[in-house]
């Protein structure tokens, strides 16, 4: 039996946030790896500059490399369409059953879960681990879980550092030809040049 993590996102493109996000949730959480999962369609929001999920999920496996507890899933890519959580972690489970699932999320997403697709069947499935940032303190996030859903398992928490970082930026700096070294990995960033990506 495995530990493994989760990170989903539509990594347009993955950044050093995200990075440490999966880096600490293994570390902290125990687990054996994390999965840079990008989606192939945001069900709730417009990616803007989008290269297309083939390319998301090539930079993110610049992304992973060098990071034995990093990997990369493409199942929301290969399926196509909307990716809904849900069907990603029921796929994993029927893959691998005996592996343990950890979806990980940041805080401001764990208060929408309610908005999400069988929300229910999510916990079922996999645990919730929330990266607590400030802002969003653990108890409230917790409070409103136990309200939402009384019989799910309550989610686990990880410290994030606070990383004032998004891919939103990442692009807005390529489109004005500023350097987006340190920023990104050295590998994402030699992919994007070379692609002309977010021109």
């Amino acid at each position: 039996m495995a530990r493994i993590g989760i990170l989903g996102g539509s990594f347009n493109p993955p950044h050093l946030a995200h990075l440490v996000c999966a880096s600490e949730a293994a570390s902290q959480l125990a687990l054996d790896r994390v999965l840079l999962t990008p989606v192939a369609v945001a069900p709730h929001k417009l990616a803007e500059h989008d290269p297309g999920p083939q390319e998301r999920l090539e930079l993110c496996r610049l992304a992973a490399a060098g990071d034995e507890r990093l990997g990369v899933c493409d199942l929301e890519v290969r399926r196509g369409g909307p990716s809904y959580t849900v069907d990603t972690l029921r796929e994993l489970h029927a893959q691998t059953p005996e592996d343990d699932l950890t979806f990980i999320v940041g805080g401001d997403t764990a208060l929408g879960l309610q908005s999400w697709r069988e929300p229910r069947a999510v916990l079922g499935l996999a645990t919730l681990a929330v990266a607590e940032r400030e802002g969003t303190p653990r108890g409230d996030i917790a409070e409103r879980l136990r309200l939402s859903f009384p019989d799910a398992a309550p989610p686990v928490f990880f410290d994030m550092p606070r990383l004032d970082l998004s891919s939103s930026q990442i692009r807005r700096r390529v489109a004005e030809r500023r350097s987006i070294r340190y920023l990104v990995p050295d590998r994402v960033a030699e992919r994007i040049a070379r692609e002309g990506l977010y021109r």
